[in-house]
């Protein structure tokens, strides 16, 4: 299945869901720029890309900003209800979409999307709710993993790595 969407957690899939805080008390997170090509990947295809988190981090919005990221919602209590309105927007469903995450807020959406996967450092009980658990732990790589799964499933990887090589 190709998606129509790809939806995405950021803390432990493309953080390593550590927080870092300065002296001063700022926080700070570690991003892989390996999951940014899975960005570039997905819009080659004419895939968007929704980043949706429980955070209220300006540290994500500034990533999403970066990558070009139009769909970033922070402080999402609900994700699936998010995610609803996301595709009654779009005129699509949940079964058009695939989402990555690593926690316990993220089971609801992980059950309901047309492709759910996981980083193989999440919770045993996370893993096994989902279709594809990557190789590459949260924060190294994860994201830009599951979308080349997805890609390679549709027979897409090689003709989207060739206009980069």
């Amino acid at each position: 299945m190709l998606p129509k969407l790809v939806i995405t957690d950021i803390d432990g899939v493309w953080t390593d869901g550590g927080m870092y805080y300065t002296a001063e008390g700022d926080v700070m997170k570690r991003f892989s720029v390996k999951d940014g090509w899975g960005v570039i990947f997905l819009r080659e295809l004419g895939i968007p890309v929704a980043i949706m988190t429980g955070e209220n981090s300006a540290l994500v919005q500034k990533r999403a900003d970066k990558l070009k990221i139009n769909r970033c919602y922070l402080h999402v209590a609900d994700k699936l209800a998010k995610a609803q309105e996301i595709c009654a927007e779009m005129g699509i469903t949940l079964a058009d979409v695939a989402f990555i995450g690593d926690d316990l807020n993220d089971i609801r959406l992980l059950r309901e999307v047309g492709f759910s996967g996981s980083p193989c450092n999440t919770p045993d009980y996370v893993q096994r709710e989902v279709d594809y658990v990557t190789t590459a732990h949260g924060g190294f790589g994860a994201f830009r993993e599951f979308v080349e799964k997805i890609l390679l499933d549709n027979g897409m990887l090689e003709r989207v790595l060739q206009k980069f090589m």
